[in-house]
């Protein structure tokens, strides 16, 4: 069923609504806010999508095209390790595995990898960016508009998380400078980072069908270098 146009806009404004409150509430709420908002807004995006008149398909949840997205998905899991075994491997690269808010005990780190980041960013972001807001937009203005639209969303989503990138990632903070204009070249880089970063998340959700392909690299990308991370800072102090 065509969306209206007038359909689309109020849908995709709801989305975009919701999300910024998320973010918000992520940095500025309670620790532990995202673990229980990403889960029941997710749903809550999903619910909206379907309301709105998308199919399973344009949400990347088809179970035709899961086998697709998980064989993507496994791809990029390996891909991602065997260059962040690489990176931290190398003294050039290794410091940018050098990030404070990651330096956790084991049990921590674990628990951060593969529940907190699945659960509270993964899954939401997914969901939102891969899933109903581009699915909106494909439906309307084809899979180009689709992919910059929430690529771009996608990197101002990280405008808030990124405000002490420059103090706390070493790498970063030798790049630009620890001071107020550091802060703002950081940002402005990890918004384009992840923009960048959303047009390939996308891209694997289009040539899959399957969000589980997007949802792969994307814990990859964070799951992974979070464990790596606290592995290098735990090898520092014995």
């Amino acid at each position: 069923m065509p969306l209206s146009r007038s359909r689309l806009t109020l849908v995709f404004g709801a989305v975009v609504v919701i999300l910024i409150a998320v973010n918000v509430a992520n940095k500025f709420g309670p620790h532990g806010t995202g673990l229980v908002a990403g889960p029941l807004v997710a749903l809550l995006l999903v619910l909206l999508g379907r309301r709105a008149g998308l199919t399973w398909h344009d949400l990347g949840l088809s179970r035709r095209t899961l086998l697709p997205g998980l064989k993507y998905a496994v791809g990029a899991i390996t891909v991602v390790a065997v260059v962040y075994a690489a990176g931290a491997a190398l003294p050039f690269t290794r410091p940018a595995f050098q990030d404070v808010r990651y330096h956790l005990h084991l049990s921590a780190a674990l628990l951060t990898a593969f529940v907190v980041v699945p659960l509270g960013t993964v899954l939401l972001e997914e969901v939102a960016f891969r899933g109903v807001l581009m699915g909106l937009v494909n439906r309307h203005r084809g899979a180009v508009w689709a992919s910059i639209t929430s690529s771009v969303l996608f990197g101002l989503w990280h405008i808030l998380p990124s405000l002490r990138l420059n103090e706390a990632n070493g790498a970063v903070g030798s790049t630009v400078g620890t001071g107020s204009t550091g802060q703002v070249l950081a940002v402005v880089a990890a918004v384009a980072f992840t923009a960048l970063a959303g047009l390939l998340l996308c891209e694997l959700r289009r040539r899959s069908g399957s969000l589980l392909a997007a949802v792969g690299l994307h814990w990859a990308t964070n799951g992974l270098g979070l464990l790596i991370t606290a592995g290098l800072a735990a090898a520092q102090l014995t």
